[in-house]
Formats: structure tokens, sequence, C-alpha cells
């Protein structure tokens, strides 16, 4: 169960060979950024001049066949028979790259120089990522340069740094220079970048303001083994830019130059365009903190790991008129995590003051029973979801607490072992999200991937609008999550449909994105709602994301008259208006109450 360090590798990496030009380094620099998961494949070009015949690549195409087929001792690296021999190679390489969906170009700087590629304008208009490779680069690298500015390449640039030091255990430097008198805090390409190193423990940053930035990396690259840095971001300059032609001249180890397909912005100095580099930390944390339930099913390992911590968990059960599937979350959740392995301390219902038979199956099942809108009357009772959960922290002691809806048809163990797993298994996770695949019933049809509507066209864009970091959680409104209590009563809860997603941003926005892991719980079948219900739930969200907003930027944007929805009805053969409240009101963190604290 050892967390996966992983970052988001490339899919195919193609090395070109032309004839006549030694890719060996090249190829040792694709095989220290592909490590043991991506295939190395070698094309063989020969270039041929216009006016001579095709036929006459036929022996250089033997050879460099043979030349390739040296390198073939390891595994991961793949020859392609065919050579390529044309008059326009650029062109078919283009093709090639395009058909077999490869996405990291490697080419060897003495190919780059190569009269084909420099008549094709190869390194203005790359098919797909591209690394420009010279000097002798080390089998196995100890120390890695980065400068960065925070340009359209810069995240490019990131990543082989961050791929190559997970293959290899290489420290990696990031060099972040300005010329004065603009301090290195105050350049905004580089916001985005400074964002993501910040979150990159792994990563060293030094700063500098110069007046020549060749001198400065020269002298920061004594210790290191490979630079690694874009080409120029500029227009009016040569394509690798005279930055680049200097380090190459004057530095004797290994130099990778790299350049992506992002058009070239006018003025891209004056911009966060640094800001696309949050994928890179978005990728990194989804391989990292994305788990899936099947990795902890050893239960009897979870509960050593309890008590070699000495903690307690509990869960609390959220329910609204669940008499139908109730029962079955209980027996289901009890039996398997408190009878037969003593993995869970405590287990309650929060109700919301149902009017079925919800509160008296769970009290026959011997699970404590609370009205929400009984606990803390004092502070007045409030309707929905957040607030049971909210007041779930009050009614409970365990050290680690999970909420799992009651609704669940095809419930398992795993929907709670899971949530638990990343939890004991990482003093640094303080919050575990669900997720899985949601079918949905249609004309007493079930189909497959068709729930989570809400989520897809309302919560999933506003995260990408406004809080890119957390554009990895994969369902951002999942109802089963739990968390540490001494972060969970740090925290405001919104009431209504709004707690899942205040909860999520309150706790990147007070812990960070590392705190916060995602659980793969296969799949949940559930009771549908209405679209006009849903319509109802995206308000209330998008009014969740407003406030946080607001919270952030101290402006307050929506007046009381937004909380009043319009919903359109249609009755007996006519349309009206039917106005109602959706308020999404935020309770205190629960550790602000004395009674709490007294408790």
């Amino acid at each position: 169960m050892n967390k996966r360090k992983l970052i988001k590798t490339f899919r195919r990496i193609f090395v070109p060979v032309v004839h006549g030009c030694d890719a060996s380094s090249a190829i040792r620099a694709a095989k220290l950024i592909a490590g043991e998961a991506t295939p190395i494949y070698l094309i063989g070009l020969i270039h041929i001049s216009e006016g001579e015949t095709l036929s006459s690549g036929a022996l250089p195409a033997r050879s460099l066949r043979k030349e390739m087929n040296h390198f073939t001792e390891d595994e991961h690296i793949h020859v392609r028979a065919r050579v390529i021999v044309s008059a326009q190679i650029f062109n078919e390489l283009r093709l090639l790259v395009m058909e077999e969906k490869a996405d990291l170009i490697i080419l060897d700087k003495c190919a780059m120089d190569n009269p084909l590629f420099q008549s094709g304008d190869f390194l203005a208009n790359p098919p797909c990522n591209l690394a420009i490779v010279r000097g002798h680069i080390s089998e196995v690298p100890l120390h890695l340069l980065a400068p960065l500015r925070g340009g359209p390449y810069a995240e490019l640039a990131l990543r082989l740094c961050l791929v190559m030091g997970r293959n290899t255990g290489a420290e990696i430097k990031a060099l972040h220079m300005t010329t004065p008198p603009a301090p290195p805090e105050k350049d905004a390409a580089f916001r985005g970048i400074r964002q993501v190193l910040a979150s990159l423990p792994e990563v060293s940053l030094e700063e500098y303001q110069v007046q020549d930035p060749v001198e400065t990396i020269l002298n920061c690259a004594q210790g290191a083994d490979i630079i690694i840095m874009g080409t120029t971001a500029q227009k009016d300059v040569s394509a690798i830019g005279p930055v680049v032609e200097r380090i190459y001249r004057n530095y004797s180890k290994g130099v990778i130059v790299v350049k992506n397909t992002v058009p070239v912005p006018a003025k891209w100095e004056s911009q966060a365009v640094g800001q696309s580099a949050i994928s890179v930390l978005v990728d990194k944390w989804f391989a990292e903190n994305t788990y899936h339930a099947d990795e902890f099913s050893d239960l009897e390992k979870l509960v050593a790991l309890k008590k070699q911590q000495k903690l307690t968990i509990g869960v609390a059960l959220p329910a609204l008129n669940e008499e139908e599937t109730v029962e079955k979350v209980i027996k289901t959740i009890k039996t398997a995590l408190m009878d037969e392995v003593p993995l869970l301390d405590e287990m309650v219902l929060i109700d919301s003051n149902s009017t079925d038979r919800t509160r008296e199956i769970a009290a026959d099942l011997g699970i404590p029973v609370f009205i929400h809108q009984q606990i803390l009357p004092q502070y007045g009772v409030r309707h929905g979801k957040g607030e049971a959960l909210w007041k779930s922290l009050f009614v409970t002691h365990s050290d680690i607490l999970i909420w799992i809806d009651t609704d669940i048809v095809n419930i398992y163990p795993d929907f709670v072992y899971g949530l638990i797993g990343p939890l004991l298994i990482d003093p640094d996770v303080q919050f575990v999200k669900g997720f899985y695949r949601r079918p949905i019933k249609v004309d007493d049809k079930l189909q497959a991937g068709g729930g989570g509507r809400v989520t897809e066209l309302t919560a999933r864009p506003l995260i990408n609008l406004f809080y890119p970091e957390l554009s990895g959680i994969i369902q951002p409104l999942a109802g089963e999550y739990g968390g540490r209590r001494s972060v969970l009563e740090k925290l405001p809860f919104f009431s209504g449909y709004g707690v899942e997603i205040g909860l999520l941003i309150g706790m990147f926005e007070m812990f960070g994105i590392n705190a916060i892991a995602q659980i793969d719980l296969r799949e949940r079948i559930h009771r549908n709602q209405s679209l006009q219900a849903l319509s109802k739930m995206s308000f209330a969200i998008i009014q969740t994301v407003i406030r946080k907003l607001e919270a952030r930027y101290q402006y307050h944007f929506l007046e009381d008259v937004n909380k009043t929805m319009k919903l359109i009805q249609h009755e007996s053969g006519r349309f009206f208006l039917d106005v109602q409240e959706i308020a999404e009101q935020e309770r205190l963190p629960m550790i602000t109450l004395p009674e709490y604290l007294e408790r």
C-alpha cells in the first residue's frame, strides 16, 4: 500500500536517427525520460535532395538500420524496420507522429542542424512536444538545473525535470532570473510557476537579479549534470534563441532544450503565462494521491495501523426518509467493520427529521440516532445535509470521521475502508473524497456513466475556472468522504447542497492540495433526482463558490435578492414562475463553539 510516486509521463517517445548524425545522446536522454513505463521508438531518416532518385537511399537505409539495431538491447527501445527515405522528410515525419500519437520527439542537436529540418521549419512548428539534446548526457545524472521564467515552454521543461528526477533520483534546482530593476517576486510571468514550485518540495528554487542570464546559468550549472530549459519565446530572434546558443557553446555537459506546440504570444512577458504550469501540479497530485479501494482490502492490516497510531474511527450516516436503503447500509458496514473486524469504533445516524421509518430501523439495529434539528438548538434550526454533517462533529468523538450517504443501493464495506485507508497509510493526507461510476436509471433501464450531471455541468467547470489546482478531483460532489477531526473541526460548513464543494475548497485553501486524496470506490447506484431538483442544487453550488471567492478577494458580489430562484412550472396547460429561496448559509468551524470545546 505504498503511495505511488508518479507524475504524468509521456505515452510514446520518438527519437529520429538521421543518417550521418550520432543519436546516442538523444537516446540516453530518452531513456532517462521514459523510465520503465514509456516505449521509445527509433525512426531512421534519410533525406534525398531534389533531383536525386529515392532509390539512391537504399544503401544508406541498410546502414542506418544496422546502426539503430545496436540500441535494441534495451527492451524499451523499438526500431522501426522501415527507414523513411524522402525529399520531404519533415512532412513524412509529421504524419507519422500524428498517426502513432507520439507526444515527445527527442532530437540530437546535430540532427537539428541538418538542412532537412531547417528547410521544413521543424522547430518553428513541431508536430508535438520537442526536446533538442546537445552534449554528453550522463546515464545517471545527480543534479538537474532548470532555468525557468514562466514562458510557454516552462511547463514542459519542469515536467521533464520531474520525470527524470523520479526515474533517476537526481536533485532538481530551478533557477529564476529577472533583470534590474524588477525584483523576482514582481515577475508576473513567473507567478504560476512559483505557485507550482511551492508545492514541489523535491525542487529547490534560487532567484537572482542579473544583467547577463547566461553567465548566471553557467555559474549555477557548475555542479549540474544536465541543463533543461525552453527555447526562446520571442518571435523576432532565431528559433533557438541567443541565450541557448551561448549555453550550447560554453557548457560542456548535457543540455536539453524544449518546445511545445503552443503558439508564441505577442507579449508573454507581461502575462501570467506560467499559470498553465499548474497542470504539472495537478498531474503530480492526481498520480500520487489517487487510490483504489482494493489497495486497502487487508482489513487486519488497517486495524493494526489504527492501533499503532492510537486512533479511533467513526462513521456518521446522514439520512432523510431512507427507509428503503438504510437497513442494508447499516448492516453491511456494521457487520464487516465492527462485528467481524474492529476497524470502526462508532457509528451514528444523523437524521434530518424523516417522516418514514428511517430512525426506527437504525435504532432497532443498535445504532445511536440523532435528529440534527435537535442538536445545538441555541444556534438555530437549519435544513440541509450540510447542517447534519456539521452537527455530526458534535455528537461523535472519533479521531477520523467518515460520512456515507444512506441512499446507496449497492453498498459494500469498501465504501468505508477505502476512505479510511489513505488516512492510515499517509500522515500528510487529511481529507479523502470518494469517486465512482454513477449509472442512471432512464425508463427503467440502467445507463452506465449517466449520473453526476451537476458535477459535470456545474461543479467541475467552476473548479476549473476558479480553483484549477482542484481540477484533478474526479467527483467533487461525491457524498462519501471523510477526514481527520483535527482538520474537519477547523472548517466552516455550508448548510445545504453546497457543503461538499465548500469543504473541498476550504480544505484546499487552509491545508493545500497535497492534504487531499481521492479513492476509487468503483460504482455507486442511488436514487436519481429530477432535473428541477438538480437545477436547485446547481444554484446552491454556484452560490457556495461565489461566497468562497468573496472571502478570497474581500469583495461582496451577491446581494440578498440573488438568493431566490425562479423555477418554471407547467400545470393545466399553463406556465408560471415558482419563486423559491435557496440561500446557502455557512456555519462557523465547530472548534469555535464553546459547547464543543467544553465537551
